[in-house]
Order: C-alpha cells, then structure tokens, then sequence
C-alpha cells in the first residue's frame, strides 16, 4: 500500500514541476507588446485555465499523499533489533588452581 502511494506521489510530483514550468508568467504578456511571439500552443486563449486546474488538483493529490505518508511512517513498528537479543554475561575470572598467565617478552 505505501508503495503504490509512494509511486503516486512521485508522478505527481514530476507533473507538477512540467504544469509549473509550463505556465507563462505574469509579464509574459508585457514581452508580447514589443514585438514577442504571440503564439501559444494552446490555442488563441492560452492555457491558464486549464493549467491552473491541473496545477490544484496536481496540489491537492501531493499534500494528501504528504499527509498520509507522514501519517503512516509513525504508525509503522519502531524499534532495535537489539532489543529482543539476550547477550549472555561473560566473566573472564580466572579458574582456581590455574596458573598465571605468562607475560610475552619481545
């Protein structure tokens, strides 16, 4: 599930970043008055319409799919893998009636 709704924020992040970039700013239209290109690949009206919806609804499905995985990378389980290991006490006292260690001599 976290996949799939990770793989759909991911597109809709991408989208987004091309409906963005493809949007005129707002003195764009002052370039076309001295001589710019008028064309538009839109048609004669321009695309602000139907980017600025595509924009709000790219928006919409990214803070949702924000929410949701914050939301459930709390809820996962947390923990250390450490917790469940027992590591068994080691003593390093020596046994009665052993000799000494012998010291190395170089």
């Amino acid at each position: 599930m976290i996949a799939a709704v990770v793989a759909i924020h991911i597109v809709v992040c991408v989208t987004m970043v091309i409906v963005i970039l493809l949007q005129q700013g707002k003195g764009a239209d002052v370039g076309a008055v001295f001589g710019g290109s008028s064309s538009t690949v839109f048609g004669a009206s321009g695309a602000g319409n139907f980017l600025t919806k595509v924009t709000w609804v790219c928006a919409l499905l990214f803070f949702s799919t924000s929410i949701f995985l914050a939301y459930s990378s709390t809820r996962r389980a947390t923990g250390s893998i450490f917790e469940s290991r027992s590591i068994p006490a080691q003593t390093t006292q020596p046994i009665k009636g052993s000799p000494a260690p012998e010291k190395r001599s170089r």
